[in-house]
């Protein structure tokens, strides 16, 4: 199983690496750490250091993405999307995983 990104949300983070200098010539780092109102959250964030041997790197339309091992346990098969509807704007974790997620969709439960 993978990670895929809609092109949406390629598009947003795009125009986020463009918009921030440090952002350049960095990948997108998702991971799933401990917390929220679920038990588990999403943590996203701009990466320049090498991947680790374990992580695993997925690239959609010039964008790469990338997720350390533990992480991919909760996140395979999981879409990132990017919302900027009336309910909100903001990235959307579209995750066969979850059991249960809380009421805003950043936290959940495996």
């Amino acid at each position: 199983m993978s990670i895929s990104i809609t092109p949406k949300a390629v598009k947003e983070i795009q125009r986020l690496m463009q918009a921030d200098e440090s952002a350049k010539d960095s990948f997108l780092r998702v991971m799933v750490i401990g917390g929220g109102c679920s038990g588990m959250s999403y943590k996203l964030g701009f990466d320049n250091q090498p991947a680790a041997a374990n992580d695993k790197v997925f690239e959609q339309d010039g964008v790469k993405l990338v997720v350390d091992a533990k992480s991919f346990l909760y996140l395979s098969g999981t879409s990132l999307d990017f919302s900027d509807g009336l309910s909100g704007t903001g990235f959307v974790f579209n995750n066969p995983n979850a059991k249960r997620t809380c009421g805003c969709g950043s936290s959940f439960t495996a």
